[in-house]
């Protein structure tokens, strides 16, 4: 029996920038020598791989789409080119692979069966967000997005101001980009003035911004974090 092949996690930028200044060069050699690929989105695979490696011939490129429309049933032919010994690498629309990412599920069928998983490092906006904003990194939790509607909305928010407060945690959360300013303008509303605030925005791009201030001073300042990936950061005392 052929040895299985490995499943690599390939960490790609968060945004339009060199890839140089936030990759490894273990990054480059895993791309440079494989060829089947589980993605997000072809186009913008495409380009990355080709950002890392420009020599690589497209047309060799093998690649499985994994995004909210891929159907559980899809799932094991994908990572079938491991069990008959490819290597193949998962990479994620922006930052790490399986983390807010749809990869995680690829992932867990690669461990069912027997199969190496390598992740590579590169830029994870929730732990760059969480070592930038000041709060506590001994215990913190993400909690994805936060519900559309606006009554079960400030119940979320106000239920994870309570645990930061009860915990000592600080609680991290993420929305569409279109829809930041709206929940902004709720954070603000539903918030205890006390109670501090980070924004976490554009991580590793040159407009970055991340600043951290009590809600009460949040209202003073004028942010647009429209279409922009933000992070949400929040920790009562």
């Amino acid at each position: 029996m052929n040895p299985k092949g490995k499943l690599y996690l390939i960490p790609t930028t968060m945004g339009e920038m060199n890839p140089d200044e936030v990759l490894p060069s273990l990054v480059y050699r895993t791309v440079e020598l494989l060829t089947t690929y589980i993605v997000e989105n072809e186009k913008t695979a495409r380009k990355f791989i080709k950002s890392v490696q420009p020599s690589k011939i497209q047309a060799d490129l093998k690649l499985s789409l994994l995004n909210k429309r891929t159907e559980d049933s899809e799932l094991q032919s994908m990572i079938k080119p491991c069990l008959n010994g490819e290597n193949i690498g998962l990479m994620s629309e922006a930052g790490c692979p399986g983390v807010a990412d749809p990869g995680a599920a690829i992932v867990k069928i690669a461990h069912e069966h027997g199969i190496q998983v390598v992740p590579l490092v590169g830029p994870s906006s929730i732990l760059l967000a969480m070592m930038a904003s000041g709060m506590n990194g001994q215990s913190f939790a993400f909690n994805g997005y936060l519900p559309i509607d606006k009554s079960e909305k400030k119940n979320a928010i106000k239920n994870f101001e309570t645990l930061s407060h009860s915990k000592n945690q600080s609680q991290l959360f993420i929305e569409t980009p279109y829809r930041n300013n709206k929940l902004m303008e709720d954070l603000l509303q539903f918030l205890q003035p006390n109670t501090s605030l980070c924004i976490a925005c554009d991580i590793t791009l040159p407009s970055e911004y991340i600043k951290t201030y009590r809600v009460a001073d949040w209202k003073k300042i004028k942010v647009d974090l429209h279409n922009r990936p933000t992070i949400f950061i929040i920790h009562k005392m």
